[in-house]
């Protein structure tokens, strides 16, 4: 599926709950059996003795099954596959909702999905215990983390403990979808209003990709499925025993792994369907009714994942505790800003856009700042006619090369993994080396943000300093000169006729000598600029 076609769905602002928007939430819900659940607020600047009041909760809900009686009154939006609100929790009156959402939560027909979600959870019920509603929400189940989900299309085992080096939601999105997932509005004010419409599909967008992500782990479970059947039919009595055994032990280990969901579906589905036959006139015509709000049963390919798969958040007293860090200032950066921590995007993979993108208001020309870990790449990217700067002081502090890589723009390269606690402040300003030699690692920067290297290029920046040479070259008399009282320019140059190249920042002189030629054909080696 393109690009294109993935942002055709509708967005809903509820910001009343006597408004269409919120009516049209409602019936969704009814009729969803899959809800990605995703949440905003504001970046605060102070330590966090409270946790932050969560501005906006996005809903991205997959319709599934037919359509109802009564569905003929609906508006056209709402025959589309998914549909995505957006509901504005500053100006909906929070115990109004409380209930819905409470039941969402909890409702075992509908599966939800989150990225990282236990923090934004941790967030809601604050936000909502804090506006009158005491208990605030302590569970969602069943529950798919998207990362999971990740780590079942890599091959990885669902349940197992996730490692540690997480991929972030547009690293995933990439791999898995195709399509570059912009988190530029991230860290932006949530709480002003109104939302812009920049905002506002950025926040859908961040919901609804769950819902793509997810399809194509269910077609990959239901293909799996039509596999191991296909085989179990064409093998003889003693092959079938044989993998039903070993499936029987995977279920009993995933039994003590996860929280299975089995018996309590079969029978709350089937409560369900006997309330979806309970009908009473209304107004409009033909109305659901059940103990709690309706919702279609799950079908049979959606059930098979949750009981496989399903999962559940569950947050314990000391999680609705702010942790007040004891080491000062940490996760702080230069100016105070405590952000969105979820997700911490992952050095590994590179997020983009660049800062000197043209999008953002860049000259389209790269920037890079290497810290000491990678001081020789500086040179090596200064070789190629790279901008590649180092820091300002020998041993600089975190915070000190976060700011001169925000402040001149730059990308921070780097191996030191204690630098990526940092980077969802400074957002797209940050990479973390993998390659240890430093040819390895050129070519490492080159791929990763396809720059662009031409034989003309090469030796055109001061590889001391990293400044530009002067426009006109200096005669051999005109660059003895020019050297007085810093470099000697060697006695058998004199009566080669050559050219001088001075930088401009440190007047560094350079010439075209043996050494430049062999540095030129070093990197066009290195760059394969002749393949």
């Amino acid at each position: 599926m393109d690009q294109e076609n993935r942002n055709a769905f509708k967005i809903h602002l509820v910001s009343s709950t006597d408004s269409p928007e919120f009516a049209r939430l409602t019936r969704a819900l009814t009729r969803s059996s899959l809800v990605a659940l995703d949440a905003e607020w504001k970046p605060t600047r102070t330590q966090q003795s409270s946790f932050p009041t969560v501005s906006l909760l996005q809903l991205a809900c997959r319709r599934l099954g037919p359509r109802l009686a009564g569905d003929s009154d609906d508006s056209p939006d709402e025959s589309e596959d998914s549909v995505v609100f957006l509901v504005d929790l500053l100006s909906v009156p929070l115990p109004s909702i409380w209930e819905l959402l409470r039941d969402l939560f909890v409702s075992p027909d509908i599966l939800k999905l989150g990225f990282r979600f236990k923090q934004d959870l941790v967030y809601l019920s604050s936000t909502f215990s804090s506006h009158g509603c005491n208990l605030g929400f302590d569970r969602v189940e069943p529950f798919l983390d998207i990362t999971s989900i990740y780590n079942y299309l890599q091959h990885k085992q669902l349940g197992r403990k996730m490692s540690k080096d997480i991929k972030s939601l547009a690293a995933i999105c990439t791999e898995v979808l195709g399509i570059c997932l912009s988190k530029e509005l991230q860290c932006s004010d949530w709480s002003l209003r109104p939302l812009t419409e920049a905002q506002r599909k950025y926040a859908a967008m961040d919901a609804h990709c769950l819902l793509d992500i997810f399809n194509v782990f269910q077609a990959k479970v239901i293909k799996e499925g039509s596999v191991m059947q296909n085989l179990a039919e064409q093998c003889s009595p003693i092959s079938i025993i044989g993998l039903k055994e070993i499936l029987e032990e995977d279920d009993r280990r995933n039994n003590i792994i996860r929280t299975r969901f089995c018996e309590a579906l079969d029978i709350v589905r089937a409560t369900a369907c006997s309330d979806i036959s309970q009908k009473i006139a209304s107004e409009e015509g033909i109305v659901l009714r059940s103990q709690h709000r309706s919702s279609l049963p799950m079908d049979e390919s959606l059930l098979k994942v949750v009981k496989k798969y399903g999962d559940k958040l569950l947050l314990k007293e000391s999680d609705k505790k702010p942790k007040i860090s004891k080491k000062k200032g940490k996760r702080r950066s230069s100016t105070g800003l405590i952000l969105k921590e979820k997700p911490l995007e992952n050095s590994d993979d590179w997020q983009g856009p660049p800062p000197w993108d043209l999008s953002l208001g860049g000259n389209g020309c790269p920037k890079f700042l290497c810290d000491v870990m990678v001081e020789g790449l500086a040179k090596h990217l200064r070789c190629v006619g790279m901008d590649a700067a180092i820091p300002s002081s020998k041993k600089p502090e975190a915070r000190e090369l976060i700011d001169q890589a925000q402040r001149e723009n730059r990308i921070l390269l780097t191996r030191d993994a204690k630098l990526l606690r940092h980077e969802y402040i400074i957002k797209n300003q940050i990479y973390r080396v993998k390659s240890l030699l430093k040819n390895e690692q050129l070519l490492e920067i080159i791929e990763t943000f396809q720059l662009k290297i031409s034989e003309d290029q090469l030796m055109s920046r001061c590889t001391k300093c990293n400044g530009r040479f002067i426009q006109k070259p200096l005669t051999t008399e005109e660059a003895v000169e020019a050297a007085k009282g810093f470099q000697r320019i060697p006695d058998c140059l004199f009566d080669k006729n050559l050219e001088f190249w001075q930088c401009m920042d440190c007047n560094q002189l350079y010439w075209e000598g043996t050494q430049y030629k062999n540095a030129v054909q070093k990197f066009i080696d290195v760059c394969k600029l002749n393949d």
